[in-house]
């Protein structure tokens, strides 16, 4: 009886041994889950298939991507600088500077991603180019740009990409038609409505069109004369991952970190290049 009693005993504390084994395991693995919380802005198909790539990949590493999608640009940033979220992934460096000092804030980006370039267009002949390359634009001829402050500029700095103009301002500095300091061809620079620009391509030689404008317009952006370039005067418009500025003592840090490995692979490139159908371009 005794030795029954013994036996019985162990085989309890076997089972109560493997059970919390077993408990002691899966609080292991709880522990090694980390759930990283994304804002973004009306994500695009292209966007989503990105960073579905992404979660295929830290998939191994335990790590669940969530999203929070919003509607307001203004929204995303303030939901990291108030820890709803860990990171936002909708903006690019022009635009999270000027949140932050119009905010108070210090969000830093953490991670490079793509550039939309803008492009410059022919001017039509009815509906067809009036030239294939950038040399072909005449002596004296007209090109319009966006009007607004930013757009203004960005698209200076393509022109001056494009070799047809000099300016006497780099990097983050706002660039206007009085900053054009060489102009070989005497090109004149006409300043039109964002909206615009697209529409007065019947009448000028050329156009810096936002992309926002054109499918509307319906222009073949893979016919462009010219695209932006990615270089130090563009880095502005790089679009980021954007985090708080004490993110690496944060508990997700190394999670974050491998998000960061995975959206910089060659894998994601090739989802963004297939996707956006060249429309958007890696630049880390």
């Amino acid at each position: 009886m005794k030795i029954k009693k013994w036996l019985g005993l162990a085989a309890l504390a076997t089972v109560a041994g493997l059970a919390l084994a077993a408990c002691g395991n899966s609080e292991k693995k709880a522990d090694n889950a980390t759930t990283i919380k994304i804002a973004t802005v009306n994500r695009s198909g292209s966007e989503e298939a990105r960073w579905d790539k992404v979660q295929e990949l830290v998939k191994k590493d335990g790590i669940t991507l969530e999203f929070t999608e919003f509607t307001d640009y203004s929204q995303p940033n303030k939901a990291t600088a108030d820890g709803e979220v860990d990171l936002n992934a909708f903006q690019h460096y022009n635009f999270l500077n000027n949140w932050n000092k119009e905010n108070g804030k210090d969000l830093v980006a953490i991670a490079d991603t793509y550039i939309s370039p803008i492009r410059l267009y022919s001017g039509l002949n009815g509906s067809d180019n009036k030239y294939t390359k950038v040399e072909d634009i005449p002596a004296n001829g007209e090109i319009a740009v966006p009007n607004d402050a930013t757009n203004e500029s960005r698209a200076l700095y393509l022109l001056q990409s494009a070799g047809l103009i000099k300016l006497d301002v780099s990097g983050t500095a706002l660039a206007t038609v009085a900053n054009i300091k060489e102009n070989p061809k005497n090109l004149k620079i006409t300043e039109l409505d964002a909206s615009q620009t697209a529409r007065s391509l019947s009448s000028v030689d050329a156009a810096v069109v936002n992309n926002t404008f054109v499918t509307e317009a319906k222009l073949d952006y893979k016919k462009a004369l010219f695209k932006e370039q990615a270089d130090e005067n563009s880095k502005q418009w790089y679009n980021i991952i954007v985090a708080k500025k004490d993110w690496e003592t944060s508990p997700k840090a190394d999670a974050i970190k491998k998000v960061i490995a995975a959206y910089h692979t060659d894998d994601v490139k090739k989802v963004i290049e297939e996707t956006s159908d060249g429309l958007d371009q890696p630049v880390w």
